[in-house]
């Protein structure tokens, strides 16, 4: 992760795929992420540009209805340090339920849904998203605004960011 970097994805934890290959969003979500961002692997992967920091960096484990959420106190331990290290963002991306509740503080809605919907009232700053994993095909079924609002001005954003970043 490097210091520079103008765009930081805040995500959830590894999971089980992730954490046995040690690169964050190799996999389908991340395949999605990229293809939501229209961005490239290498531009993805490049610590320059973006800042790729989960709420927790080691794989929590699989519940009943998928992973397990991050463990609480590894954030509490070195999120901070580490954000107030990444002077350079000028965008945060908070993806899922977690990465929301601690990147908000208070301002998410009631629901991911109302979260994600409300999105302009967090510009130019943060961009609320959902999880890429395909475990949310239905919510994206259900949220056929989320692709065609969303995506476009996401895109947009993103461009204008890489074109500035050094």
């Amino acid at each position: 992760m490097g210091a520079g970097a103008r765009i930081l994805i805040a995500g959830q934890a590894p999971g089980r795929r992730v954490h046995e290959t040690g690169i964050p969003f190799n996999d389908p979500s991340g395949d999605r992420l990229r293809l939501w961002l229209g961005m490239d692997r290498d531009t993805f992967y490049d610590p320059s540009r973006v800042a790729l920091v989960p709420m927790g960096f080691c794989y929590p484990g699989t519940g009943s209805s998928g992973d397990l959420p991050p463990r609480p106190e590894c954030a509490g331990a070195w999120r901070d340090r580490i954000l107030a290290s990444l002077n350079n963002v000028a965008l945060t991306l908070v993806i899922g339920q977690y990465a929301m509740d601690w990147h908000l503080r208070g301002q998410n809605r009631e629901t991911l849904t109302e979260t994600v919907r409300a999105w302009r009232e967090f510009q130019p700053k943060v961009w609320p998203l959902p999880h890429p994993s395909p475990r949310n095909n239905l919510w994206l079924k259900k949220n056929p605004w989320f692709d065609q609002e969303v995506i476009p001005e996401l895109r947009r954003q993103v461009a204008v960011l890489l074109k500035s970043s050094p």
